[in-house]
């Protein structure tokens, strides 16, 4: 039986942390900070990401959430027991990467993450 380690999650962490870790990122920065982190939709035909959330909270507060402050949903995912402020950065029409266009957009609600063996690797979705 082989155990597996943690260092498979590493990189999806630091992907996730990427993406989502926002605890400076206003609703004005959405395309500065998505250009500076190299955010991008590979496959899709303009290379852009239709819609990225940035959640304004440290990474210990986040990954509290595939523990004891989340609430299991099934499939390896967990709803935050509170609400976390976010900015919501939503793709205008019509750009091509790397000159994608977001509006950002800022809201305070309950999150749903995927988590591996207690580390968040995927940001599913807020919910109101």
């Amino acid at each position: 039986m082989k155990i597996k380690s943690n260092y498979d999650i590493k990189p999806r962490y630091k992907k996730f942390l990427n993406q989502h870790l926002g605890p400076h990122v206003n609703e004005h920065a959405c395309d500065r900070e998505i250009r500076k982190r190299d955010i991008t939709a590979p496959g899709t035909a303009n290379g852009c990401k239709e819609v990225n959330t940035f959640i304004q909270a440290n990474k210990n507060d986040i990954k509290v959430v595939c523990g004891k402050g989340g609430t299991p949903q099934g499939n390896n995912l967990f709803k935050s027991n509170q609400h976390f402020p976010l900015v919501t950065c939503k793709l205008q029409s019509g750009q091509r990467h790397p000159n994608c266009q977001y509006r950002g957009k800022k809201s305070t609600r309950y999150i749903v993450l995927g988590c591996d063996r207690g580390w968040p690797v995927h940001y599913e979705e807020g919910i109101i």
